[in-house]
């Protein structure tokens, strides 16, 4: 029999953790649960979850320092909880690393499927293994190298540090030069068809990925208004 997949579930609002708990229990996961920010970020390192529910209004720490510390030391799908609906706090949610976003209050059966997807993407989900990479996969443009194969990028000479959603995202762009994806495009090539989340996540990965490679006088990651994203080729 396989190990349960752990799921952390943080939210100061003991009555609406249980019933979380209670939903993914029956779906055959390993829950805990812990009230406040000091605590998440101490049970993270003890319980080793594959996966965080992080409500953002908690006590000690809020769900936004949190996300930012577990991001510091683990690639671990998170899914941030909160009443707050606005874009501002969506956005700032994902810039900080997070993987999805949901609003107070959703349906049970939304987040188990939401809970389901992100683990399926971050390959711990049961399921079939992916064919390995073909030895030598990878593109290479003047001052960069991106590696399919080994999951490395290096830009004039010097290791890109990224995590592997990013580096995917780059090699996709940047092995079809000059060719325009949209949001929706990259969503589904990239985080697969049955990805709930927002094609905001797009956009947020350009951004840091403009931050780590800056545009080279040959190359860079140009934005078509109203359309999507292409690695450019300059001539």
């Amino acid at each position: 029999m396989s190990e349960k997949q752990k799921i952390l579930i943080v939210d100061d609002d003991e009555h609406i953790a249980e019933l979380i708990s209670l939903y993914l229990v029956r779906e055959c996961y390993e829950t805990r649960i812990v009230g406040d920010g000091i605590s998440a970020v101490t049970e993270f390192d003890a319980f080793r979850p594959d996966l965080v529910l992080l409500d953002l209004m908690l006590p000690g720490k809020d769900g936004y320092q949190v996300c930012r510390e577990i991001r510091q030391r683990s690639d671990c799908p998170i899914i941030m909880l909160s009443a707050k609906g606005e874009v501002f706090d969506k956005v700032l949610g994902l810039e900080l690393g997070a993987d999805d976003y949901m609003v107070k209050p959703f349906d049970s059966k939304e987040l188990v499927a939401r809970v389901k997807a992100l683990l399926r993407r971050a390959g711990r989900q049961a399921a079939p293994p992916e064919p390995e990479p073909v030895p030598g996969e990878f593109v290479e443009y003047p001052g960069l190298r991106i590696s399919l194969t080994n999951y490395d990028v290096t830009c004039d000479g010097h290791h890109v540090d990224m995590p592997p959603k990013e580096l995917e995202l780059l090699y996709f762009l940047a092995k079809s030069p000059n060719q325009v994806f949209t949001r929706e495009q990259l969503l589904d090539r990239i985080w697969g068809y049955d990805y709930v989340g927002d094609t905001r996540t797009v956009d947020v990965h350009i951004k840091r990925l403009r931050e780590k490679i800056p545009d080279h006088t040959g190359w860079g990651i140009g934005t078509v208004w109203g359309v999507g994203y292409r690695f450019e080729v300059r001539r």
